[in-house]
């Protein structure tokens, strides 16, 4: 029996996805997670074959979650699904380490073969995202890639409105630290408020508008 894990802030896609996959009679989903640190702790406990994972969740993105799961020693392959039809997403993804990017309009089409795929270790993606796959790091720098992972999640969780405080909760980092991360973010993208730099995470795709 083939293991899948299913992370969408959305109760009602996550239904819809879970009702899909099981008509597979190979495959059960075995957790799902409703942001991106229960979906990295569900990955790291239940040890999917495969984790659905949404790019834009609360407290870590889809591409954060795919970065740590490659840290750890998983076999599991990761597909992120997104509203967003975006090149610059899908590049992100791949760099992160995802094997998949499948935008949420394509799933009818697509999303058995991209399973499908992903169990067989192979990457997939639909047509218009091909030479983000094999490429991979081509393209215009929108200053997003200048910065670390630990900078795009802190500067997500600002635009989400959390405080320096909460986030150190968050992330189990000192104040000091947050702040110089979110310091560092506004240097590198040249930004010299609260409100420019949310306006670059919505801009970015980081948080939903």
């Amino acid at each position: 029996m083939k293991r899948i894990l299913i992370a969408d802030d959305h109760e009602a896609v996550r239904l819809g996805l879970r009702a899909v996959l099981e008509q597979h009679v190979d495959w059960e989903v075995v957790a799902e997670a409703n942001d991106g640190n229960k979906a990295l702790a569900a990955a790291i406990e239940c040890r999917p074959d495969v984790a659905i994972v949404d790019f834009s969740m609360p407290r870590m993105t889809g591409v954060e979650v795919a970065r740590r799961i490659r840290e750890y020693p998983l076999q599991t392959e990761v597909l992120i699904f997104t509203v967003h039809n975006s090149s610059l997403l899908a590049q992100q993804a791949f760099q992160a380490g995802a094997r998949a990017f499948l935008v949420k309009s394509d799933a009818n089409k697509v999303l058995l073969r991209a399973v499908e795929s992903l169990l067989a270790h192979k990457p997939f993606s639909t047509g218009r995202f091909w030479g983000e796959l094999n490429a991979r790091s081509t393209g215009p720098d929108d200053g997003h890639q200048s910065l670390s992972p630990r900078e795009q999640l802190v500067v997500k969780l600002v635009a989400e409105g959390y405080s320096n405080k909460s986030i150190s909760a968050i992330l189990h980092l000192s104040v000091k630290t947050t702040e110089a991360h979110r310091s560092a973010a506004m240097r590198k993208l040249d930004l010299n408020s609260t409100a420019s730099l949310v306006r670059y995470a919505v801009r970015a795709k980081l948080v939903e508008a």
